[in-house]
């Protein structure tokens, strides 16, 4: 005859029942035996939950991604908050969690196919969320030595927690630079939107490089020698096979620079030959 569940084995199922109720995956009279209150007063407090929990959703999604917030306006941003809810409800209570199926029900919905644009928008906003909540890894600068004293198929450039890099059809890194006034430069009269605009009438394509400066995120556009370096180091590549994928344009020596100046690399690590 198995033992009866624990107190704190209870309790566990009873927030697991809760929250499943609150996110509407659950049937109200599964909590019955769990709640003290009647059953009037049951549902009144669940529902005022469910509307708080709601709430709460949008706050946190509209967090994670303001640029697609901006895009799309409040109230449309709201109604699809409220959408991504109802069918992908959050899996844990950290709501900072929550929100990583947003690209995908975007590039799925019928009513945003004019924007297509907006996904991978999404998808970057997500990548620098991500990267605000990563590790900040090591204060100390990585140590170069192994740079001069072994063979780059031997070695792998590590970067630090949080690097991602998206690639669009789409001026993505435009898009989102053009909605963080506070990291540009004084311009005046000048339309911050300008360049938007003109990425859209060349049809420019970018590849958006997302990485953690201290406690800052940065993104960047990358051109395609420096993309493809990036994405070998990020899929685990030697050193030599992402200076193949880079093509001859490709400059480590400048790239090295920028990556020590702005913080980009974790480690050079050897690798081990035997």
């Amino acid at each position: 005859m198995s033992e009866p569940p624990s107190t704190f084995e209870r309790e566990a199922l009873r927030q697991q029942l809760l929250l499943r109720t609150l996110w509407q995956d659950g049937d109200p009279a599964g909590l019955d035996d769990w709640l003290v209150d009647a059953p009037a007063r049951q549902q009144r407090g669940l529902l005022a939950y469910r509307i708080n929990a709601a709430a709460s959703a949008e706050r946190a999604l509209a967090t994670a991604y303001p640029t697609v917030a901006a895009l799309v306006g409040v109230d449309s941003f709201g109604a699809l908050a409220r959408d991504l809810w109802r069918q992908r409800a959050p899996e844990c209570g950290d709501l900072g969690e929550w929100g990583a199926a947003l690209p995908a029900f975007i590039a799925d919905s019928e009513s945003l196919a004019s924007e297509p644009y907006l996904a991978d928008s999404a998808r970057l906003d997500w990548s620098v969320h991500l990267a605000s909540r990563a590790a900040d890894g090591l204060a100390a600068p990585p140590v170069l030595d192994a740079l001069a004293t072994q063979p780059p198929e031997s070695l792998r450039l590590r970067l630090r927690p949080g690097t991602h890099l998206v690639a669009s059809a789409w001026p993505v890194a435009s898009i989102w630079l053009a909605h963080q006034p506070v990291l540009a430069e004084p311009r005046g009269d000048t339309d911050r939107f300008a360049d938007v605009r003109a990425a859209f009438a060349e049809g420019r394509a970018e590849q958006a490089l997302v990485w953690r400066d201290g406690y800052a995120v940065r993104v960047e556009a990358l051109d395609a020698g420096d993309a493809a370096f990036t994405r070998a180091l990020l899929d685990g590549a030697t050193l030599a096979a992402a200076l193949d994928a880079a093509g001859d344009s490709f400059a480590f020596d400048r790239w090295l620079v920028r990556a020590l100046q702005e913080r980009r690399m974790m480690a050079v690590e050897s690798m081990d030959t035997a």
